[in-house]
């Protein structure tokens, strides 16, 4: 995947088991803006309430990405470093060049989504019954539904998104490596293309566009990189 270092252009937050957390400066700027747009659309009566949604989804990214830092390292791999910028959370991650490893280390963090779904129902339906509260029950729904959101976008099998890499990983054990990569990310650039068009006509956001470009640069790098591991011979297959 292209990423930027962990380190550029981005501020320290804390550390957690020895896993440093950062936010990258662009998303401060995006962070703002989109929480006009929910403000606009959800129509709180104080703004407040729409940063606590845009927080809450950034909360569940985190919880999400920790899942894959601590699965890795579960495996013997490596995990210092998660990031926040606009379109997510990256963590840095070095799972053991085994298929078994990476496949736990990616399904980690879409399972991280779904232990939270219990969790969430209870809260929304605790704030229905029991406060009166018109904007902590649509946040708590609205909590609910972004996690749902999250963790079904997470496993579409679009290379680099964790479904797509799931889907190398299970390719791994009977294709090798580089094979699996290239159907992956052959897959990925393919659904990435599809996904957009289906966005560009359902929807007019400058975000989610940007969000299938960073997709398919990635899915198309890593369709590149598949393509020259094969050529060069069988090393990286095992």
């Amino acid at each position: 995947m292209i990423t930027p270092h962990p380190q550029e252009g981005s501020f320290r937050l804390f550390k957690f088991r020895n896993i440093q957390v950062s936010v990258h400066w662009s998303w401060l700027i995006v962070a703002w803006f989109q929480i006009q747009r929910t403000q606009a659309s959800r129509e709180y009566l104080n703004p407040v309430w729409a940063a606590y949604e845009y927080l809450a989804l950034f909360g569940i990214v985190l919880l999400h990405e920790f899942g894959h830092s601590l699965a890795t390292r579960q495996v013997g791999g490596r995990s210092d470093n998660i990031i926040l910028w606009p379109f997510g959370g990256i963590a840095y991650v070095q799972a053991p060049p085994r298929p078994g490893a990476h496949l736990w280390s990616i399904a980690a963090g879409p399972l991280v989504n779904v232990a939270l779904i219990p969790v969430f129902w209870i809260l929304s339906w605790w704030s229905e019954h029991y406060t009166e509260s018109y904007e902590l029950q649509m946040l708590l729904h609205s909590i609910y539904r972004i996690n749902w959101v999250l963790l079904i976008f997470n496993v579409l099998p679009i290379y680099p998104l964790d479904g797509g890499q799931i889907l190398q990983a299970l390719l791994w054990y009977r294709l090798g490596y580089a094979r699996a990569l290239l159907i992956a990310s052959g897959v990925g650039i393919a659904g990435t293309l599809a996904l957009g068009i289906w966005v560009f006509s359902s929807f007019h956001s400058i975000y989610l566009p940007l969000m299938l470009l960073f997709l398919l640069i990635n899915a198309w790098s890593s369709f590149q990189r598949a393509r020259q591991l094969l050529t060069q011979g069988p090393p990286q297959d095992s």
